[in-house]
């Protein structure tokens, strides 16, 4: 007799199915809503996901709606068993279930013992992506011998712009598929104006779903990006523009999250891409790195260290997140960049890497807010937040809070990096080289404080340590630190 696989929310792929016959259960707890306010086309793809998978696997599937995890599972009679949770405490609970099996993980390409023998066997040192990035080329064979064609060694790093000229794609490429909602999402947008109306919060704006709710749907947007976007990936992944939000990126990251898809095929079908011509190695390599490194790299630390990884705050951030920020209220933020970033979150719920770490991460570790919120703003605002990447990422490389086991230094850069890989600054009433006066800019000025705020922890980092020396005058210093002192955490 077959057990019953409970697919959770972010276990909806194929992949985490072995028999084509095999029982599933689905669950929706509305409770979950009410803990956190969470974006509201969060909370929409995350419900029409769960749906459509009912409705794809038809008879198969049994979806209970109940008020907890554990009221549904006592409804059903047979065995079940569950693929190995994506978060510490629903594999807590899970394990705390009676006659629940808990299979190993999926959706992931490394193997946790792999990863834990690696890690055991470096870990006098800090552990660092790059070194477990090219052990996980030599372990899975990704991008080892020549390519064929004009792809193996083409493209170029991007050349330095004048300031305040747009940077753009050589060839702008097609829209992705669009995607076209159905009577599920009118349903899943009904329950949501109800639960609103019932008093359950949501932040953001709702809007025509902007992301995959099935594999076909994601199949078809990565089937997308190989064509159009990968080739100038190397070149422009980085890039941030106020005409373009998407630019060279292929906007899956939910999909992956989800369990849309499996990062395995989308690695090899991208290396295929060099393989054959259709794009250069500088291209594809950054693409894979993010799969095959940084993902990989992050699930893989969530479940190696102790749970109280997110609890270190090594610069001591103390400030709350203020109100405008929480609620995404781009209206009240003159800063172009923050403003345009800030809005695409509540339009959208999902930005690029650059606009998260440079705009948005970056703005929050200048102010000293409390890496623990700002984690968990990540995770409750963007469609692909989580608790296993926000933990890294967030509490980890952006807020620079661990003890330095993800990144080697804070991500913190004044408003001239910004505007060297945007055009954000053209049009802003603030200019990026000045750090005093009425024109300065609130990334140069809170870059200079932060530095000065933190000398005693930074200064061991030679870069940082050069920054400070280069704005160690006495009488700049003390202005500047007075200058954002009374800006403090008010819209800049």
């Amino acid at each position: 007799m077959l057990r019953r696989r409970w697919l959770l929310a972010d276990q909806l792929g194929p992949h985490f199915l072995d028999d084509p016959d095999q029982p599933v259960l689905l669950v929706e707890v509305r409770e979950l809503l009410r803990r956190r306010p969470m974006h509201r086309q969060k909370a929409h793809l995350i419900l029409s996901a769960v749906r459509h998978r009912a409705a794809e696997l038809g008879d198969r599937a049994l979806l209970l709606r109940t008020g907890t995890f554990r009221e549904a599972l006592a409804q059903v009679t047979e065995p079940v068993e569950v693929c190995h949770p994506h978060s510490r405490a629903a594999l807590e609970f899970a394990r705390s279930v009676p006659g629940l099996t808990v299979l190993p993980p999926r959706g992931f390409i490394t193997s946790q013992a792999d990863f834990a023998a690696w890690a055991d066997r470096t870990r006098r040192g800090p552990l660092r992506m790059a070194d477990f990035y090219r052990q996980a080329r030599r372990w899975h064979d990704v991008l080892s011998g020549p390519a064929r064609g004009t792809g193996g060694s083409g493209g170029a790093p991007a050349p330095r712009r004048p300031r305040g000229e747009a940077p753009t794609v050589p060839a702008t490429p097609p829209p992705p598929p669009p995607i076209v909602e159905d009577d599920i999402d009118a349903q899943v947008r009904h329950d949501l104006d109800r639960w609103a109306a019932d008093g359950v919060r949501f932040v953001g704006r709702d809007g025509p779903r902007q992301h995959p709710a099935t594999h076909a749907e994601a199949q078809a947007r990565l089937a997308h990006f190989l064509t159009y976007r990968l080739p100038g990936f190397g070149r422009y992944a980085d890039v941030m523009s106020a005409d373009d939000p998407l630019f060279a990126h292929s906007a899956l990251s939910s999909s992956f999250n989800l369990g849309l898809l499996h990062p395995e095929p989308a690695v090899r079908a991208a290396e295929q891409a060099w393989r054959s011509g259709a794009a250069p190695r500088t291209a594809v390599e950054p693409f894979i790195r993010g799969l095959l490194g940084w993902r990989e790299f992050l699930w893989q630390l969530y479940w190696y260290y102790e749970p109280r990884f997110r609890g270190a705050n090594w610069l001591a951030a103390t400030e709350p997140m203020p109100q405008w920020f929480a609620e995404l209220d781009a209206d009240a933020v003159e800063a172009r960049c923050l403003a345009d970033v800030l809005a695409a979150v509540r339009d959208r719920a999902w930005t690029h890497h650059s606009p998260r770490l440079l705009v948005l991460g970056n703005y929050a570790l200048q102010r000293g807010w409390r890496p623990t919120e700002v984690a968990d703003w990540f995770r409750h605002c963007f469609v692909d937040g989580t608790d296993w990447v926000m933990n890294a990422t967030v509490i980890g490389m952006s807020q620079y809070a661990d003890l330095a086991r993800v990144d080697t230094r804070p991500y913190a850069v004044d408003g001239t990096d910004i505007d060297e890989i945007s055009d954000y600054c053209a049009g802003c009433r603030y200019t990026p080289e000045r750090a005093l006066g009425e024109l300065a800019c609130p990334y140069t000025g809170g870059f200079e404080s932060f530095l000065h705020r933190n000398r005693d922890r930074l200064v061991a980092d030679p870069r940082l340590a050069a920054e400070l020396a280069r704005r160690d005058e006495p009488e700049h210093r003390d202005a500047v630190l007075a200058q954002e002192e009374k800006r403090g955490s008010s819209p800049p």
